[in-house]
Order: structure tokens, then sequence, then C-alpha cells
């Protein structure tokens, strides 16, 4: 996976990035209380302050010579942009001079270079592809070329106006995304890491497959902050994994157990690892009613795999936590405060004080900040407040770069897409190759998103996803809420399913088993994250919570019953006739909305 994600910087080293982290947590922060600036101006310095990050952390001699040379042109480039901010705006997207043309070049290989580095080939290669597209595909016969774009209008577009590198892409990285992951950092840095992992073993540890369902809840609530279902497998996983392998359990289901549950905590409010204000800023719908709409189904994909977990229980011994590992209730209560104060901030700046998501973040932050001072005896300690503050700088500073490198990256495909029109394409693609029809457009759109969601964080994989399939969606007839909750859902795909499935490679890995076998379990495991996506569109009451409760929740039993069936005709013991009449039974109910 990405140094960011790894590399440690060197003791001589440390008080320099964790400066950087300092700078960068302020100059997001500080965006929020501001008030207006403009985005030739927030953006490019937005890029500057992740480049140091991409190209010089983690790495040593003439690699770390080449990454300096790499950044410091980078962030040159970036601050001339800003500087020159009034003037490019009269520009309209054109580049004046040779100048201007050499330094869009430069920036826009350097945002590839940087991706490549983050997280590599797959979504660089597509941005690249897309280049090229966009300089020659008026060579291109028949529908999938296009009328040509002067090289000065091309490039311009791209970089010295707002619609590719510094589109609504990347202002969602700096007005949202960035806050939040650093609402996430600083609450790993403290006791809420612990908090999440002691209310999870109080609540299931002494049950059948305890240490599994553990890992489920606890990863459920990690997984709502964090904005990469990896990361969330290398935090929660170091601690459930042994836990699992100390008790008993199979190595290929222990990882498996963790991936998905880390990847299902992407989908659960009500932070959903940022995507849910991500998904405000893109369809205009009020957070409390995304929030509403996503519950249900998320809660749902649990049930299901808690219900596997059960399964599993039948065929092998699967034992619980066993008592004296278990925390006290005093434990419980005093580290869970260190993740519901923040969250109690959180939602009652938005929902009593009716202040914006990034504002009410920023008021988190701050909580979750001053309890990095605490500890759980509790009492306050200075210097462990001191050293944490220290860490969560450095997390947020290269989480936020790792997410910006990417979402720049995939701003050049969504750059390039609306100057050539190939956005209209791809959708008419979509549209001609269902035959018109809804239910074969949710599969292509399904294939699109496991493709281009390989190895990127879930709220980059669903804007690059949404961007590209989401109007064909639309266009046949689902809510703009409906259609982004869907690829949202299908862009966790390729967290567990191969070739790539990022989180079951890192699980494989941490336990020493091998990753085909544990991608098989966490398919039949995560069940759930390739049918609720479907069910929502066959039962559209299941997202209706606010509005129609009672259809919801009818919508909702309806769905547990058939997954529970699915899971059990998966994973459960009995005869292959009893099982294929469990999958069946439960794809019938799961379904049922269609003939309802």
């Amino acid at each position: 996976m990405a140094q960011v994600l790894q590399a440690e910087p060197a003791r001589a080293t440390r008080g320099f990035w964790i400066a950087l982290g300092a700078l960068s947590v302020v100059f997001h922060i500080g965006l929020i209380f501001s008030g207006l600036v403009p985005n030739l101006v927030a953006r490019p310095l937005h890029m500057a302050l992740v480049l140091p990050w991409v190209f010089c952390f983690g790495v040593s001699g003439w690699r770390l010579l080449m990454g300096a040379a790499i950044a410091v042109i980078g962030i040159t480039g970036c601050l001339w942009i800003a500087v020159n901010h009034r003037m490019l705006r009269n520009q309209y997207g054109f580049l004046e001079d040779g100048f201007q043309v050499a330094l869009a070049v430069v920036l826009l290989v350097i945002v590839i270079e940087g991706a490549r580095r983050m997280i590599g080939w797959p979504l660089p290669a597509v941005a690249g592809a897309a280049l090229l597209y966009g300089l020659y595909g008026q060579h291109i016969p028949g529908e999938f070329g296009h009328a040509g774009t002067p090289l000065r209008s091309f490039l311009g577009t791209l970089v010295v106006a707002e619609g590719g590198l510094w589109g609504s892409l990347t202002g969602v990285s700096v007005g949202v995304v960035a806050i939040f992951v650093i609402f996430g950092a600083v609450l790993n840095a403290g006791e809420a890491g612990q908090g999440f992992m002691n209310v999870a073993s109080a609540a299931a540890g002494r049950l059948k497959g305890g240490a599994a369902k553990v890992s489920v809840l606890s990863s459920a609530l990690f997984g709502s902050i964090s904005g990469s279902a990896s990361a969330n497998v290398a935090s929660t996983g170091a601690i459930t994994l042994p836990a699992m392998t100390r008790l008993g359990y199979p190595k290929r289901l222990a990882a498996a157990v963790e991936a998905v549950a880390s990847s299902g905590g992407q989908i659960m409010p009500p932070l959903m690892g940022a995507g849910a204000f991500v998904m405000v800023e893109l369809t205009g719908v009020p957070y409390a009613q995304i929030m509403a709409a996503a519950l249900l189904p998320a809660v749902l994909y649990f049930l299901t795999v808690w219900m596997g977990i059960n399964a599993y229980a039948q065929r092998y011994d699967l034992r619980g936590v066993p008592e004296e590992e278990r925390p006290s209730r005093r434990a419980v209560w005093v580290t869970s405060a260190f993740f519901m104060v923040p969250f109690s901030v959180l939602l009652g700046a938005m929902f009593g004080a009716g202040f914006t998501p990034q504002y009410a973040a920023a008021l988190a932050i701050f909580a979750g900040a001053a309890a990095l001072f605490v500890d759980a005896t509790p009492r306050i300690d200075l210097r462990q407040g001191l050293a944490r503050s220290g860490e969560a700088l450095l997390s947020a500073g290269r989480q936020v770069a790792m997410i910006a490198t990417i979402i720049l990256c995939a701003s050049i495909v969504i750059g390039v897409l609306g100057i050539t029109g190939l956005g209209v394409k791809i959708t008419s693609v979509i549209l001609s190759g269902s035959g018109g029809a809804l239910w074969p457009a949710l599969l292509l759109t399904a294939l699109a998103c496991l493709l281009l969601g390989m190895e990127v964080p879930t709220t980059a994989a669903y804007v690059i996803c949404v961007s590209v399939a989401g109007p064909a969606l639309i266009e046949l007839g689902l809510a703009p809420l409906q259609a982004h909750l869907f690829v949202f859902w299908f862009a966790l795909l390729s967290t567990i399913t191969p070739p790539v499935c990022g989180a079951v490679f890192i699980a494989a890995g941490m336990i020493g088993e091998n990753w085909l076998r544990v991608a098989l379990t966490a398919m039949a495991l995560g069940v759930g994250l390739y049918v609720i996506p479907l069910g929502m569109i066959a039962n559209t009451a299941l997202i209706r919570l606010e509005g129609d409760p009672g259809g919801a929740l009818l919508a909702f039993a309806r769905m547990a019953v058939g997954l529970s069936c699915l899971s059990y005709g998966l994973i459960g013991r009995g005869s292959v006739a009893l099982r294929l009449l469990l999958v069946a039974a439960g794809a019938g109910i799961v379904f049922v909305g269609l003939w309802i």
C-alpha cells in the first residue's frame, strides 16, 4: 500500500514533518473561519502543502533529492498560480505564452507521478489515457472522436481555470474531505480507538464468535471516521487479528472478517468516512436526509456479516473473548467518552446550532484535541498530550496528502470528460449498452465502479464513479440520492473483490494467509455489499426512513430475512440442495419489491 500509510519519519526530521502537518491543519481549519478565499488561491495552496508528503516523506538518499526537486518545482508552480490568480481568471482558461504552457505540463506530470507513488498505476494510467484522448481524440473516427481543442485552451482549462486540477472535485478535497480526515486523525491519536474497542468488547465479546463480532463492531465505529478501508484494517486489525488467532479462529476467516468489517465502516453514518458530506456537496440533499437514507442499509450490511459469523460458528468452535480479557464497565464508560464527546459536539453543532458540517467538524476537532491531554485514568498528562498532538499532526498531514493527491489526479480525468464531451458519450454507452433498461445499466455501473475504484480510498472512488456513471442512472429514472448511494456502495467493491481487493491484501498479510482464500471467504461473508445496493433499488422504501418510517422498517425486515437466508446458504452447514434453496429464497425475498 502507499508509503503515506506506512512510513515513519526519521527522528532527525520528525520535527519538520510535525511542523508541516501543523501548517496543513491550520490552513484547512483556517479556510473555514476566514470567509471566502478565491478557488485559484485555496486549491493550489492545498496542492502545495501535500507535495512534500508525496515526494519526500519516508524516502532517503537520491530518492529524497529527486523528490525534493520535484516538490520544489510543483510548490513553485502552485504558488505562482495563487499569486497570479486575478490575472489568470481574466484569461478564461487560455495560456498566453510558452512559460504557462510549460507550467501546465509540469503540474499535470507532477500530479500523475504523485498519484503513482501513492497508489500505484491504475488511476494514473487512466489520467494519462484521458490526457492522450484530449490531445489526439480528434483523430479517432466515429462516435468516440471529438472535434479537437487548441493545445493552449485544453491545457489552460485543466491548469489555470477551474475545469481541471482546481475544479469542484478538488474543492471537495479542500473544503470537506480534508477537515474530516483531520478529525479522524485527532480521534485516533488519543483514546478514542481504545474506546471503540472497549465498547465493542463489552457488547459482543461474550457471544459465540465473540472475537469476530468485536471486530465487526469496532471496525464499524472506527471506519465511520476513516476514509480508507485499508487504513481501517491496519488500525483495528492490529488488535482484532491477534485476538482471533489466539482463540483458534481459522486465519482466512479472521482476515476476511476484518476486511469485510473495515470496508463496511465506510457506509456507516454519521460520517461514512466523510462520504456523507461529500454527497451533500454533490447532490444538494440535506445531511440529515442522507444520514437517514444510509442508516438502514448500513445496519443491514453489518447484520448480514453478523449472520455470516453465526453460520461459521456452526462449522468451527468460534469462542468468545475470555472474561478476563474483556474491559471493565468503568473502562468502557471512561474510554467511550473520548469519542462520544467529539461526536456530540459535531452533531450538536450541526443539528442544534445549525452550523455547516465543516464548521461543526472544526469545533469537534478542538474538542478532540483537548481530549489528547487526558488519559484513561482519567487525569491530565501534558507530556503525553504533546506527544499525541505530534502523532495527530503527522497522521493528518500524510492522510490529507494521500487523499488530495488521488483527487487531484481524478480531477484530470473529470476535466477531460468535460472538455471533450467524453462524459456524455460514456453515459450514452451505458444507456445504449443496457438497452435503455435500468437493471442492465446498474450492472454495467457496478463493473465500472469495480474498475475505477481499484486501490483508491472509498470517498475518492465514489466521486470518480458517480461522475462517470451517475448521470446515466439518473436519466434512467433513479432519484439523485438513490443513484449516489448506489454508486457509493459499489465504490467499495474493490476493497474485497479480486483482483485488487486492497483491504483483503492487508488483512491477509498481517495474519500470514493466502490472499485469494481470504478474498473468497470475504466475498461470501460480505455478500451484502453486492446485494444491498441492488435491494435499495428494488425496495426503494428502504432509504425513506425520514419520510416513510413504517415502510422503511418493513422493507428492512424483509431484506434482513432474505440476507440471513443468503448468508446461511453460502456459508452454513447442510446439503447442497438445502443451501441452494436458501440462496434462491434469500434472493427472492431481497428483491421482493420488484413484483410487489
